[in-house]
């Protein structure tokens, strides 16, 4: 079991948990995740790991059905019965000069870790984050302390430009030279930011669906390069050119007919 040290409501469908972990965390590095069960009959739950310390895990979550409604529904004191990592590669960082990190609603959180070791390492870090909102936005104040330039784009001009991360990112690519760009997020999201980055290195952390976090299931299967790819032991990152967009999305929306016969 691992107990919950800290939960935080960050909007009205995100939230933050803090878990005691400290085997995961002290091996935790940027790019990572962790599966996390809520009890023996929840599904496990592919989480990226937003930030660590030597004993615990923070964990973003957005509820989007029936078993992150069941962890959002958890407090302070509570406990998750199953939490596996870390997991994946970790981001490959370096020193790449100017670097656009772009993220997508609770993709924020994700990106933090990776601007974070960015700049350490010396690059000129620029993040874009969106959300549908400004009250849709998370981890705002985090991805400001590790950027140099803070770019945020809202669906409904509330915050920042007014439509989506690309619109903020074609505005950012028309005044500076980006030597990297990394995304995270919904996947139309990553797959219009490669599209529009050609010539550029670009990563995308891919988020198909899970189950063992081993590659030993196959269902995070990806077409990159043309080849068949397990996100879980082979990513989560990947060059999002080479990224089988249309087979991701077909193969994330496989289950959708089963899940709404469930509501």
């Amino acid at each position: 079991m691992f107990k919950i040290t800290e939960r935080r409501q960050l909007s009205k469908d995100t939230f933050q948990v803090t878990v005691h972990a400290p085997a995961i965390a002290k091996k935790a590095q940027a790019g990572q995740f962790v599966i996390i069960r809520t009890d023996d009959k929840g599904e496990r739950i592919p989480i990226s790991i937003a930030d660590w310390d030597d004993e615990r895990l923070v964990l973003v979550v957005t509820v989007v059905g029936e078993s992150t409604r069941d962890m959002g529904a958890l407090k302070k004191g509570d406990s998750l019965l199953d939490v596996s990592g870390p997991l994946g590669k970790p981001s490959v960082i370096g020193k790449g000069g100017t670097v656009a990190v772009i993220g997508g609603g609770c993709g924020a959180a994700a990106c933090y870790p990776i601007s974070k070791e960015l700049k350490k390492k010396g690059n000129r870090v620029v993040s874009i984050i969106g959300a549908r909102t400004k009250d849709s936005l998370v981890w705002i104040d985090r991805m400001e302390k590790v950027s140099d330039e803070l770019i945020l784009a809202t669906d409904d001009g509330s915050a920042g430009v007014k439509g989506f991360v690309t619109d903020a990112l074609e505005k950012a690519m028309n005044g500076e030279r980006f030597d990297r760009v990394i995304a995270i997020g919904p996947v139309i999201m990553m797959k219009n930011v490669s599209a529009m980055t050609k010539g550029v290195d670009t990563i995308v952390s891919l988020n198909p669906i899970m189950v063992d976090g081993i590659g030993m299931c196959g269902a995070c299967r990806v077409i990159v390069s043309g080849e068949s790819r397990f996100a879980c032991v082979e990513g989560p990152e990947f060059d999002g050119h080479e990224v089988d967009w249309d087979n991701l999305l077909d193969r994330n929306t496989c289950y959708d007919e089963e899940c709404s016969c469930r509501k």
